[in-house]
């Protein structure tokens, strides 16, 4: 920029207009774009002769770090989770547990309840759903776009929060420790009460052909 620019010779733009300035001197440019009130910025450094505009440097600035953040967020990928109105619990915490996935990479996430048949009398209970879901990843995403009644179909964006911020709730079975097995000592007592119930004659053998 300006007087760090090592070029002999630049071609020069006018950024406010797109107007070619054709090749000239590093320094006649310099003296040009400081007449303007404005800075001499190497875009092209590479070209021959390299490539310069005539610009406000904290504007150029400005516009290519919004051009690089539009970018990045272009980047990122929109996935999609599908729910119905009377999904079950564990199909519910398997679906969250892809979205909290989804979230974690970074991606955007669509929710979907769609309505079947007679389902579209109960809005109210799909709203119900949608908040329940904006509740259960209140700790992974933002809601880009609130519950939206589209068709036959309540439609929600969810945007991830930055990943300092993101704390899962769903994990999958594998991730989880294993459940102590509580049904053991259950087990040992009915075995004893079917032994107890025996010795007081609660259950009788079948008589043998002997005995008949």
């Amino acid at each position: 920029m300006n007087n760090r620019i090592r070029a002999r010779e630049v071609r020069v733009i006018l950024a406010s207009t797109g107007q070619q300035l054709g090749v000239m001197k590093t320094q006649d440019a310099l003296r040009q774009a400081q007449g303007l009130g404005l800075d001499l910025v190497e875009v092209a450094p590479q070209a021959n002769p390299p490539v310069c505009r005539i610009v406000d440097y904290g504007k150029f600035k400005y516009e290519a770090a919004k051009h690089d953040k539009k970018e990045k967020h272009a980047s990122s990928k929109l996935k999609e989770i599908k729910f119905r109105v009377n999904i079950s619990t564990h199909d519910y915490e398997t679906k969250l547990r892809h979205g909290e996935e989804f979230l974690d990479k970074g991606n955007k996430v669509r929710v979907q309840l769609q309505f079947r048949g007679r389902e579209m009398a109960h809005q109210d209970l799909g709203m119900l759903l949608m908040g329940r879901i904006k509740k259960d990843l209140v700790n992974m995403a933002t809601v880009e776009q609130e519950p939206k009644l589209q068709g036959r179909s309540i439609t929600m964006t969810l945007a991830p929060l930055p990943a300092a911020k993101r704390k899962r709730m769903f994990h999958s079975p594998h991730d989880l420790p294993p459940l102590e097995d509580t049904d053991h000592d259950d087990d040992e007592d009915d075995e004893e009460d079917d032994e107890a119930e025996v010795a007081a004659g609660g259950d009788e053998a079948p008589a043998s052909d002997e005995a008949k």
